[in-house]
């Protein structure tokens, strides 16, 4: 009989479609199991009409399904990198990452012009703090429109409320199969990524040893050693979902070139440098980066954004 392995996910159509992508290979690689899918609801499905940054905590979309995993009611959880607080639980470990989709933003704009070109003051869709600050440093006169809800959801807003333009990961709207409504690839210049954006989370447990040994191939060194530079730099400036940071690493053969960004909510200050080294060093990139930033003035920027957040 086959042994069962059970994966837990959000359940958005993107959720779905990166749990069944892992589902499919796990069961290509090893003939000998059966993978079923667990829907589990998160606090950041459950709070739609709040802006991401002030609903608070770490981990919106992650606990409830690492609380599955804990407990024994799922083996693996699959996430979106992107969306991993830089802490994980004891007895929880990033079991594998495959390998990266386009970590970009993607502009999305109703009439089909890319952000240079957009008319005066345009009204661009996102509650990330990351995007509406690089935003309004590229385009001062960007008017920023709040907009929460899955990949369909923001779609269909984008012409209900007359929107010029939505900013979205390249990664979940290729994914989804919905590439040809792309107007432009943002590039890292304009809009870093955020840290481990295009790339999967595979988490089990720390312990399980029926489940380690099945997660190995679908591991990526190179985007492992990427996602690890990054996470470094994200844990260093203690960031989440309330602070404007973006960090983005990219490999070629043995080197690795990372970019990490501090903003501050408006777009006016914005702290940004590049540090290399060899791949082998990648924690230790992202953790340098992150000081470097910090004595650039990144540091009075979260501060000041911290004493927001807590008046």
């Amino acid at each position: 009989m086959a042994a069962e392995v059970t994966i837990g996910t959000r359940g958005s159509k993107l959720a779905l479609w990166q749990a069944n992508w892992v589902k499919a290979h796990l069961e290509d690689l090893h003939k000998d199991i059966r993978v079923t899918l667990t829907i589990i609801k998160t606090k950041g499905d459950k709070i739609l009409d709040v802006p991401l940054a002030k609903v608070g905590g770490k981990g919106l979309f992650v606990k409830e399904i690492e609380e599955a995993l804990l407990d024994g009611r799922v083996d693996i959880a699959v996430h979106s990198m992107k969306d991993m607080p830089a802490e994980i639980p004891a007895g929880l470990t990033i079991g594998a990452i495959p390998e990266r989709e386009v970590p970009v933003d993607v502009l999305i704009a109703r009439m089909g012009r890319p952000l240079k070109q957009l008319g005066p003051a345009p009204r661009i869709g996102t509650s990330s703090l990351r995007r509406a600050a690089q935003l309004r440093h590229a385009r001062p006169d960007v008017i920023i429109t709040p907009l929460r809800g899955n990949l369909d959801t923001r779609l269909r807003k984008l012409a209900e409320e007359k929107l010029d333009a939505i900013v979205l990961a390249a990664a979940g709207v290729k994914r989804l199969g919905l590439a040809e409504r792309i107007t432009e690839y943002l590039s890292p210049e304009v809009m870093l990524p955020a840290v481990g954006q295009g790339a999967l989370c595979l988490e089990t447990r720390s312990d399980d040893p029926l489940i380690t040994p099945l997660m190995a191939p679908l591991n990526h060194p190179a985007t492992r050693w990427a996602v690890l530079a990054e996470r470094a730099f994200l844990t260093r400036l203690e960031g989440g979902c309330q602070v404007p940071i973006a960090g983005h690493a990219v490999l070629d053969g043995h080197h690795l070139s990372m970019t990490g960004l501090v903003a501050d909510v408006e777009g006016r200050t914005v702290v940004r440098q590049t540090l290399d080294g060899p791949a082998e060093n990648a924690e230790t990139i992202g953790l340098t980066l992150a000081e470097r930033l910090l004595e650039q003035g990144a540091r009075s920027i979260l501060d000041s954004l911290q004493t927001e957040i807590h008046s």
